[in-house]
Formats: structure tokens, C-alpha cells, sequence
């Protein structure tokens, strides 16, 4: 049997940050705002195709996520998709918004067209801190 791999072009776009009891944890490179991608370890491409266990395991770790982004990174509010158009494994996204962010109150998708990166530093801290709050498994 051949080990899960996610999509080379999620690895290209996002940092590996870990992995959680069923998707794989990423992170924007897009510093911009906070934009998490979970990869559920599946060969279904579509989250409503997903059996019901699957389903609701995928949609409890977004929703760990999402509150790590509310309480930690102190955004009011999250998005939510699970659009994979562009690439067909399925992901879902999870994006910390706040008023004033680069393209407030237009959804990310398409708009967000600052480049800015997350410092080592940083990058480093938003893990220690999924860690922490999410049981996040760090990827070897």
C-alpha cells in the first residue's frame, strides 16, 4: 500500500505544519491572513461524498481549527470552503478574517494579492501553538 500523499500543489502554495487524527495540517504561505488548509486522508473528492464517520471527523478537526483561529490568533470571524477546482484532492479551507484584513469583506479566493510571507520565527510559533491547542502531531 502506497502512503498518503498530499497534492504537490497544496505543498507548493502552504507550509506542513502536522497532522491531526485524520487530515494533514497546512498553512498558507500567504502571510497575509491566517489560511488553513486540512487534507483528509481519502481518496474521495468531495467532502459530501465522504462517508458520514469521515465527514464528521473532517468537519470536528475544521472546526478545532477554526476556533484556534478565533481564540488564538484573535480573528472575529472564519471562512469555510471545501472548493478544490483547481486541485481535485480534497482540502478544506479554514481562513481567520478580520475587518481591515488585505480584502475585507471580499471572500480570499481570488482577491488576496498580498505576497506577504510568515518568518521563520513566526512560522515556528503558530505551530508550538497548534500544538498545544489543537493536539497537533508534528510530520517528521
Amino acid at each position: 500500500m502506497t502512503r498518503f500523499q498530499v497534492h504537490s500543489q497544496l505543498h507548493n502554495d502552504c507550509h506542513g505544519v502536522g497532522k491531526l487524527a485524520l487530515c494533514h495540517l497546512l498553512l498558507h504561505k500567504n502571510a497575509a491572513v491566517p489560511w488553513f488548509i486540512l487534507v483528509p486522508e481519502t481518496d474521495a473528492h468531495d467532502l459530501l461524498d465522504l462517508p458520514v464517520k469521515l465527514r464528521t471527523a473532517a468537519m470536528n478537526e475544521a472546526a478545532v481549527v477554526a476556533d484556534f483561529v478565533k481564540r488564538i490568533l484573535h480573528c472575529p470571524k472564519t471562512n469555510f470552503a471545501a472548493i478544490g477546482n483547481v486541485v481535485p484532492q480534497l482540502h478544506l479551507h479554514v481562513v481567520g478574517r478580520k475587518p481591515g484584513d488585505p480584502c475585507w469583506s471580499a471572500p480570499v479566493w481570488g482577491h488576496l494579492t498580498d505576497g506577504s510571507a510568515y518568518s521563520d520565527a513566526r512560522l515556528k510559533e503558530i505551530t508550538s501553538l497548534l500544538v498545544q491547542h489543537c493536539a497537533l502531531n508534528l510530520l517528521e
